[in-house]
């Protein structure tokens, strides 16, 4: 087992062979489920050992703590996000049908991980630094999608870039919870009319 340290300080115990990666993996989706449904403070390493069917040492094997294994979950989820838009975007060239194929994409998977919703947002209080880093992340992968864009006009300023990269992610962050988690609306409908206010404007 080879431990390093994580962007926020914590230790984190990185698997060596298939087999440690996948016993990991079982152990963050294990965690995913409970801390989505019972939050942070009502789930226990005892229940998340118990999902994931694994021992209460092969747990340590992995992870020192709750709060550990629950900033590793922060991480994955913020990847799972990236991988789950990636295929969608890949290829269109154009900004407002890439960042429409982008919404619809990560409607898709909000629909079948809403738990990632309750567990960003406990992030804010459990793991501070690993909630700024998703959302800092995120909003990087914007902005460079929208400074690539050969078909939008390039920003005025830094501040310019920096605001419309943030309000496009919190604008698809708010949809997701509306159309994905509270309801069940067409995710490329919904992508579509989004799409429809980026070009038009409020006017």
């Amino acid at each position: 087992m080879k431990q390093t340290q994580t962007d926020g300080g914590r230790s984190a115990k990185q698997p060596r062979t298939k087999r440690g990666e996948a016993t990991r993996a079982k152990i963050l989706d294990a965690a995913r489920i409970e801390f989505g449904k019972h939050g942070f403070a009502d789930s226990s390493i005892a229940a998340i050992t118990q999902r994931a069917k694994v021992a209460l040492g092969t747990f340590y094997t992995y992870f020192d703590s709750k709060e550990e294994v629950f900033s590793a979950l922060v991480a994955d989820m913020s990847r799972r996000v990236a991988e789950a838009v990636g295929p969608a975007i890949a290829g269109v060239e154009k900004s407002l049908p890439r960042e429409e194929a982008a919404l619809g994409a990560f409607l898709r998977f909000a629909r079948t991980e809403a738990e990632v919703y309750r567990i960003i947002d406990e992030a804010e209080f459990v793991d501070p630094q690993g909630f700024e880093r998703h959302y800092r992340t995120t909003a990087a992968r914007m902005r460079d999608r929208l400074d690539a864009s050969g078909d939008l006009a390039a920003p005025q300023s830094d501040l310019d870039a920096e605001v419309r990269a943030w309000a496009l992610m919190g604008m698809n962050v708010f949809l997701g919870l509306r159309f994905a988690v509270w309801g069940d609306e067409d995710p490329q409908a919904v992508a579509a009319a989004a799409n429809r206010l980026l070009a038009n404007g409020l006017r």
